[in-house]
């Protein structure tokens, strides 16, 4: 499961007593709701079925999925359904692939979901194994359905312009400065992830 609420707040005051830019923010918006996903490949599943599509269609072809493979969704069975079969589900010629290659590492081993490296770099290389699994999508699931403590999604445009806010930078950093930013927030760079997209997408801010 991701990072409870103790686990966020536990962090954050670490965090806030360090830095202030952290302690004032958190008299702003207050501290973030835990984001968590179950474990398990299906949280995978869905991530590429809702890549580049709205959320309201996603969930469209999520239903149409359930009702083809059953709740479970197991990897046999989606292997199992030929191409015109998922199409019908709304999963495109480049999403069955990606699905397929999923499915597949699952069935044969490769990747075990419930024994992922410790480390999360070897973690992040696993996963991206997975065809339309990248980086981002990687660090997504590790931390919001494992609840790593010190993931950090650097690549996120929302957690960049969160920075960019929390520290008062005159402009959105990149990815590999809004890195260097937080290696003194090591190892609670998971929370500070969270923090910062409630900290952008805070309405009164």
């Amino acid at each position: 499961m991701g990072l409870t609420t103790d686990q966020l707040h536990h962090s954050l005051d670490i965090l806030a007593d360090r830095e202030s830019a952290f302690a004032n923010a958190l008299v702003r918006v207050g501290y973030p709701e835990p984001r968590i996903r179950p474990t398990g490949y299906k949280t995978l599943l869905r991530t590429i079925v809702g890549q580049q599509v709205s959320v309201a269609a996603a969930a469209s072809v999520w239903r149409k999925l359930e009702g083809e493979l059953g709740e479970a969704m197991e990897p046999r069975e989606l292997l199992a359904r030929d191409f015109d079969t998922l199409r019908a589900c709304g999963l495109s010629r480049q999403k069955q692939g990606y699905a397929r290659s999923l499915c597949e590492l699952v069935e044969s081993g490769a990747v075990d979901f419930n024994n992922l490296p410790d480390d999360d770099e070897a973690a992040i290389a696993e996963l991206t194994t997975i065809k339309g699994i990248g980086r981002w999508s990687a660090e997504i699931y590790l931390l919001f359905a494992e609840g790593r403590p010190d993931i950090w999604p650097a690549g996120d445009l929302a957690v960049q312009e969160g920075v960019k806010r929390l520290l008062d930078l005159p402009e959105r950093p990149a990815e590999k400065p809004t890195r260097e930013l937080a290696e003194s927030w090591r190892p609670h760079r998971g929370a500070a992830a969270i923090f910062t997209w409630h900290f952008y997408a805070n309405p009164a801010l």
